[in-house]
């Protein structure tokens, strides 16, 4: 196990594969030997204060990635089993170690063929599948992902959703306060598909670089021309990216696509957004980030987290499991949905769960959620391709 008094060259020398988390995190140069001579012999605790990246969560995530081979090895001798339950998804990254070991309790783990890849892997090999299926039988048995394209366009699930092919278990189930109000309704009313939680969007604001421009407190104070070419966003990111189009899209129409184009500066990971203001020469006064990456800037520096006064944007993580299969999936949803996922979802991942007993700790905080309504009414996967071409011609 890695500690704070572990140094870098014994960290490199045991876990090679971890050279390239540091080097995502601003580490580098490690492929020449005279830096590592005059680095390599620090502590990580003195490392890491030098390069104010907060520790504890630097070492917690090197000793998460070496846990994932062996939960991954532990999975190995469950897939590909015949006739058994297929799942299979994206869970979020900071969560997916975790959520795969509770995975490992369920009683009828010999009976299930499973694909969790981690969330950064992308949802391409996923869409293939899902297009090339005809019927129900050739579909997965359990499907888990955030975000809107896949679930929604209709060549891929949309169509399964209008035959009715997925059901929600847990309609009668109260959803957390957070999301269940006066002004929120997450709940499918078709009762098809069943919500996990969500992954927010916020702001990160540079205060060195925002200069004696006002604080950006909703999402249309970003539309303002005064952060024209000022903006970071999480492109690569396409569940919330995509999450985001569609929310301003609805919201302010596709001008406001344009402005967005308009105002990046630059794509950039979320792990790079809280350094940027020390190694990044390319330097934004807002970075759009997950709510979890605000946690990586430390107290007291130039980056201040803002959560938007009119809502953060949510991109759903969705679960959907087969109508026909009930009494199969019940116990495989259940441990999904369950307070200790939730809490994992929640507490480690900061992806706000909708499990009622769960305290996401976010008290008097907005969602901006596109709802139903709009989503059964429109055509998803159009608007997210038409929002995408508007925003690469405002960076023209």
């Amino acid at each position: 196990m890695i500690t704070t008094k572990s140094t870098l060259s014994e960290v490199l020398e045991k876990y090679p594969k971890l050279k390239s988390v540091f080097e995502n995190n601003g580490f580098k140069g490690l492929d020449n030997n005279l830096i590592l001579k005059q680095i390599g012999g620090l502590p990580l605790d003195d490392l890491l204060r030098n390069k104010q990246i907060n520790v504890g969560l630097f070492i917690d995530m090197l000793n998460d990635h070496l846990k994932e081979d062996v939960v991954d090895v532990t999975l190995m001798d469950n897939v590909h089993k015949k006739d058994a339950i297929n799942i299979i998804g994206l869970l979020p990254c900071p969560v997916r170690i975790p959520l795969l070991d509770r995975f490992t309790t369920l009683s009828s783990l010999d009976k299930i063929n499973h694909n969790l890849k981690a969330a950064s892997e992308g949802l391409d090999w996923l869409k293939e599948e899902v297009k090339d299926a005809k019927t129900e039988d050739d579909l997965a048995d359990i499907y888990i992902s955030a975000g809107f394209d896949l679930f929604f366009e209709q060549d891929l699930m949309k169509k399964f959703k209008d035959d009715k092919v997925f059901e929600d278990y847990y309609q009668d189930v109260p959803y957390n306060s957070d999301f269940e109000n006066d002004y929120l309704k997450l709940r499918d009313p078709s009762g098809d598909y069943s919500m996990l939680g969500v992954v927010p969007a916020v702001f990160l604001v540079n205060t060195k670089v925002l200069g004696d421009r006002p604080m950006p407190k909703t999402w249309g104070d970003l539309l303002d021309p005064m952060f024209e070419n000022s903006v970071s966003l999480p492109v690569s990111d396409f569940d919330l990216f995509n999450a985001i189009l569609i929310h301003l899209h609805k919201e302010y129409g596709m001008g406001s696509i344009k402005k967005l184009g308009k105002s990046m500066i630059k794509s950039m990971h979320p792990a790079e957004m809280v350094k940027s203001d020390r190694r990044s020469r390319v330097r934004p006064a807002v970075s759009i980030m997950p709510y979890f990456f605000t946690r990586m800037a430390l107290p007291g520096s130039v980056m201040e987290a803002v959560w938007p006064e009119d809502g953060a944007i949510i991109s759903p993580i969705f679960m959907l499991t087969k109508r026909s299969k009930k009494a199969e999936l019940k116990e495989i949803a259940d441990m999904f949905t369950s307070i200790e996922t939730g809490e994992i979802l929640s507490h480690k991942g900061l992806f706000p769960s909708i499990n009622h007993d769960v305290d996401n700790k976010l008290t008097g905080k907005l969602f901006k959620w596109v709802g139903w309504d709009y989503i059964d009414n429109n055509d998803l996967g159009k608007i997210i391709k038409e929002t995408m071409k508007v925003f690469e011609e405002g960076r023209e």
